[in-house]
């Protein structure tokens, strides 16, 4: 409900706040005719503070996030380009953007970059009926991939075929070729793909945004739109917020965003900052910030007595912040978070307190595991999962590298030592209580469905059977979680 009051303020109050607020300049607006599709950018000389001019922020005239409307994307784009992205990615296994035209709402954005978005979502994407080797990094001979429909969370997981570009999940970045061009304020958004926790309309990853926001805890927007590609079919599709340097912002105007990459091994590499390239990407404040608070958090993590631990976490970690934190990835059952094989997560750094937060990120595998979820056992993906799915023998996901680099080994030092030890267990049992009635004992996650589904039947493109369906699995497997853990005693203890 919070989300859809915030949407009532103006489009240009809410998206340049800060910019009116800080700018010295007079902000001129005009506008640009492309054919008969008006264009309304925001131009200034304003720095993001990533050494990043923004140059142009295109305004349009609906809300890219408004999630009570339905929104529409066409993209058009030269078939050779996209082509060559796939024998990137084939080959090489690089993703590649490629440029194309965009129209987002009625507002013509020409030369934006679009490339493909995953990991194992990517897994099974075939091209002429044939899969790419799962192998990290590098795409070997064509074939030998994991058989369509197998061996996925879920089973029965949406057939990804490159000759089906509108059922791609994509990032588009406005600024890939066109220096310092921002819409809305963003620099990207993710076209999410159905399948794997969720059915088609990725239910379950709306769902789980919006029962966040409204507990405010820190969840990125989404909405529903409607998606063309080239000549081909409308399909309907989840577009999130991508944490880029505009999520950065609305964290806090003091802080740096650091994204956990699924390589990410969370273990001391020495001091040289180059060794963590493959576990945390910076965001935002570049060239003023660095990655050096996160290789000391890793290094004391690992290092710190269990004593040493419970005196000290909360001089570096906001403890009743990351305590929701832990308590959220329980109760909306999702196993692929920071421990898990995506490594999913983002760490926000507060410069004036000099403690981190942990954000989540990547909602596609909530809500599909187990109704009786314990509230004080990890989520793990074997046997929870709807459709039986089990790892494969070794413990190890095709085409994530084994043990602590990703894989189905997951774990995480930080979340284990805090949940294992008596230190924390109050303030996560008090946030679980907290968060709980927030998102179940109120039936927010039950009335969220509702609304979706009602935005979900104005939008071109979608399947009423399948969103029916997939409604009604979620309905079932939130009212039974509801009714476990209202009885459980982290619920009712007082």
């Amino acid at each position: 409900m919070r989300r859809r009051l915030v949407h009532r303020i103006p489009v240009r109050v809410r998206h340049y706040w800060r910019l009116l607020a800080t700018c010295v300049a007079t902000v001129v607006a005009f506008a640009v005719v492309f054919s008969t599709v008006r264009v309304a950018p925001l131009v200034t000389s304003a720095s993001d503070e990533n050494g990043d001019r923004v140059t142009v922020d295109l305004g349009g005239d609906t809300d890219l996030f408004d999630a009570t409307v339905a929104h529409t994307i066409a993209i058009t784009f030269r078939d050779e380009d996209y082509q060559r992205l796939l024998d990137a990615f084939w080959d090489e296994g690089e993703k590649e953007y490629l440029e194309a035209d965009l129209t987002l709402d009625g507002t013509f954005v020409p030369s934006v970059g679009i490339r493909l978005k995953g990991n194992s979502t990517l897994q099974g994407l075939t091209r002429n009926g044939e899969a790419r080797r799962n192998a990290r990094g590098g795409g070997g001979p064509r074939g030998g991939g994991m058989p369509q429909g197998e061996g996925r969370p879920g089973g029965g997981r949406t057939q990804l075929k490159a000759e089906e570009p509108e059922n791609l999940p994509w990032l588009i970045r406005f600024d890939e070729f066109v220096d310092g061009r921002r819409y809305q304020g963003h620099r990207e958004i993710s076209v999410r793909v159905g399948g794997m926790g969720g059915g088609a309309a990725v239910l379950n990853e709306a769902v789980s945004l919006d029962v966040l926001a409204a507990a405010g805890e820190p969840a990125q927007e989404y909405a529903y739109t409607s998606f063309t590609v080239n000549d081909r079919p409308t399909t309907a599709r989840l577009i999130v917020e991508h944490p880029d340097e505009n999520f950065a912002d609305d964290l806090g105007a003091n802080g740096v965003l650091y994204k956990s990459l699924s390589t990410s091994q969370f273990t001391d590499q020495g001091d040289d900052q180059t060794e963590y390239a493959d576990d945390f990407k910076q965001i935002n404040k570049k060239g003023s910030q660095d990655l050096q608070p996160v290789i000391d958090l890793i290094r004391w993590v690992n290092t710190a007595t269990d004593a040493e631990f419970d005196a000290g976490l909360a001089d570096r970690v906001d403890v009743e912040s990351f305590a929701r934190y832990a308590a959220t990835q329980n109760l909306l059952v999702n196993f692929d978070d920071m421990a898990g094989p995506g490594r999913n997560y983002y760490l926000w750094y507060d410069l004036g307190t000099r403690r981190f937060s942990v954000v989540g990120w990547d909602y596609n595998l909530t809500l599909s595991g187990s109704a009786t979820q314990d509230p004080a056992e990890p989520v793990t993906m074997g046997g929870g999962m709807r459709g039986g799915f089990q790892p494969p023998e070794g413990g190890e996901t095709p085409g994530m590298p084994p043990g602590g680099r990703g894989g189905f080994g997951g774990g995480h030092k930080l979340k284990e030592r805090f949940l294992a030890g008596a230190a924390f267990q109050d303030v996560y049992r008090k946030a679980y209580r907290e968060l709980f009635n927030e998102i179940y004992g109120n039936a927010a996650a039950l009335n969220t469905i509702t609304e979706i589904r009602t935005v979900l039947g104005t939008v071109d493109g979608a399947n009423a059977e399948a969103v029916a369906t997939e409604a009604e699995t979620l309905t079932t497997l939130i009212r039974e979680r509801t009714r476990f853990l209202a009885t459980h005693e982290v619920v009712t203890r007082n």
